[in-house]
C-alpha cells in the first residue's frame, strides 16, 4: 500500500469496507471516505480513528486519489461518475480488488458460507490474534491492520459472486444455502458460486460435514469434513456438554485425540465453528494448549447474539435475516436461558427474500414462545412488493403482532422474557426504543 496515497472509500459505512478502511489505517495510510448521513454502527470505529467521513457529492473526489467503490455503487453514482471522468488521475478499483490485494500478502484464510461466517471470521481472528500476528476483515464492520502480520483472516461474500477471484490459502466454508433471491436463481446456482470460490483456494477446504452440498464440491485441494460424525467426518466433536456458560467437547482428527475445549459459545452452531477453527489452527501447527486458551475469552462479533440486561428484561441483539440463522440463534438463546419465556422479535429483509421463504420463516420463528414482526425492511434494489409481514405473521402460531418504533406496547407484556431481537435492517430502531421505555419504567421503580 502506498502510504503518500488517499484511499478513498465510497460506501465506508458499509460492514466490509468499514473494515477494509480500518485496515489500511492501521497500516499508516491515509484514508477517507463518504456515504449516507444517516448513523450506522458501523461508524463507530471509523469516528474512533478519526477518519473523514463525508456525505456524497462529486466534489470530494480528488486526482490522485485511489478509490475503493462499494460494490453496490454503480457508474451513474455521483462520485463513481466523478471518480470515472478524472479518468487516469484517479485509480478506481473494487472492493474485492482490494481485499485479494491483502491476501496475496500473508498466510490468509477465508470464511465463506450463507450463514455463520462472520461469527467463525470473529472466532478465528481473536484466536489468531492472541497466538501470532493477525490482520483480520469482519463482517461486522471491525478490521485491524498488522504490517508484518503471519495471518490474513477474512470474511469472502458470496452476494453477486464478490469472492470469486479471491486466492487465500485455506477458506473455511461453513454451508451452501439458497439465500439472495434477488441474484441466485436458486441452490444449484449458488453451489457453482462456491465450487468456482473453493478451486481458487490453494492449500486445503475445511467444510461442514453435513451440508450435502459442499459434499458434492469438487477441487484439486484437500476438503477436511468437520462435524459430529466420526464415520465421514475427518475434524470430530464428540462429547458436547451444553449449560448455560458454555459449551465443552471433546475433538479428534482421523481418530486422533486432540483434547477437550470449552467455549463460552451456545448452540450447536458455535460448537461447530469452534471445530472449523480448531481444524485451522491445527495444520497451521499452532499451540493446541495456546488455542485451548484463546477459545475461552471470546466474547462474540458485533450484532451476533449481543447481550445487554435492562431491569428484568435481557435483550439479545442478532443479525439472524434468514430462516437457518433464525433456528440457530433461538437455539442459542434457549441453551443460555433454560425456563425463560422467549420472545421473537423478527424485522423480515427483503420482500424476495420474504416470499422465498415464506413457510420456512414461520417454521424457525415458532421456536419462540411469542413472535412479533417489524413491517419488511426494504433495500435500494427493491423497494416494494407483494407480500406483508401481516401475511407472514398468518403462518406464525405465535404470532402477536406488529410492531415499530412508536409502538413497543406490546412487548411490555412479558414478565422477566428473554427478547430476540432479529433483522439485517434498521430493527435496532425498534430495540432502542423499547430498551428507553424499560429503562424509563425501571426508573420510576427504584
Amino acid at each position: 500500500m502506498n502510504k503518500d496515497t488517499i484511499y478513498y472509500f465510497i460506501g465506508i459505512k458499509g460492514s466490509g469496507m468499514s473494515s477494509l478502511a480500518m485496515i489500511l489505517h492501521d497500516q499508516g495510510c491515509q484514508v477517507a471516505g463518504s456515504d449516507i448521513d444517516e448513523y450506522t454502527f458501523t461508524q463507530k470505529p471509523l469516528a474512533a480513528a478519526n477518519i473523514p467521513m463525508y456525505s456524497f457529492n462529486a466534489a470530494n473526489i480528488k486526482p490522485g486519489m485511489t478509490v475503493i467503490r462499494g460494490n453496490s455503487f454503480t457508474d451513474d453514482q455521483v462520485e463513481v461518475a466523478a471518480a470515472l471522468a478524472l479518468g487516469e488521475a484517479v485509480t478506481v478499483v473494487s472492493y474485492p480488488d482490494m481485499v485479494q490485494a491483502l491476501i496475496q500478502q500473508y498466510t490468509s484464510i477465508g470464511v465463506a458460507g450463507a450463514h455463520g461466517k462472520t461469527s467463525t471470521t470473529g472466532l478465528l481472528a481473536h484466536v489468531l490474534s492472541g497466538i501470532a500476528p493477525t490482520s483480520f476483515l469482519i463482517g461486522d464492520g471491525t478490521g485491524k491492520g498488522v504490517p508484518d502480520a503471519r495471518f490474513f483472516v477474512f470474511e469472502a461474500d458470496e452476494y453477486r459472486r464478490h469472492f470469486a477471484e479471491y486466492t487465500p490459502d485455506y477458506a473455511i466454508l461453513t454451508n451452501i444455502d439458497f439465500d439472495h433471491p434477488d441474484y441466485y436463481t436458486g441452490i444449484d446456482d449458488v453451489f457453482d458460486a462456491f465450487e468456482g470460490f473453493s478451486q481458487h483456494v490453494k492449500k486445503g477446504i475445511f467444510a461442514w460435514g453435513d451440508d450435502t452440498q459442499l459434499r458434492k464440491l469438487s477441487v484439486d485441494v484437500p476438503i477436511y469434513y468437520y462435524g459430529t460424525n466420526p464415520e465421514t467426518d475427518d475434524f470430530v466433536a464428540s462429547d458436547i456438554k451444553r449449560s448455560t456458560t458454555g459449551s465443552t467437547f471433546d475433538v479428534s482428527y482421523k481418530g486422533e485425540f486432540l483434547g477437550n475445549f470449552q467455549v463460552p459459545l451456545f448452540g450447536k452452531h458455535g460448537v461447530l465453528n469452534s471445530l472449523a477453527v480448531i481444524a485451522v489452527a491445527y495444520f497451521e501447527q499452532i499451540d493446541l494448549d495456546l488455542l485451548r486458551q484463546e477459545l475461552t475469552t471470546f466474547r462474540g462479533v458485533k450484532r451476533r447474539f449481543t447481550e445487554k440486561t435492562v431491569g428484568e428484561v435481557t435483550i439479545i441483539d442478532d443479525y439472524a435475516h434468514h430462516p437457518s440463522e433464525i433456528t440457530a440463534t433461538l437455539d442459542a438463546a434457549r441453551q443460555k436461558f433454560p425456563g425463560r419465556e422467549l420472545v421473537a422479535v423478527f424485522q423480515p429483509h427483503t420482500f424476495s427474500r420474504t416470499i422465498a421463504y415464506l413457510d420456512e420463516f414461520a417454521t424457525s420463528l415458532n421456536l419462540a414462545d411469542k413472535v412479533y414482526l417489524t413491517d419488511i425492511f426494504a433495500s435500494a434494489r427493491e423497494v416494494a412488493g407483494e407480500i406483508s409481514s401481516t401475511d407472514l405473521g398468518a403462518k406464525i402460531t405465535k404470532f402477536g403482532g406488529i410492531v415499530s418504533p412508536t409502538n413497543v406496547a406490546p412487548l411490555l407484556d412479558h414478565e422477566d422474557p428473554v427478547v430476540v431481537f432479529m433483522g439485517a435492517g434498521d430493527l435496532q430502531k425498534t430495540e432502542f426504543a423499547y430498551e428507553n421505555i424499560l429503562a424509563n419504567l425501571t426508573e420510576n421503580l427504584q
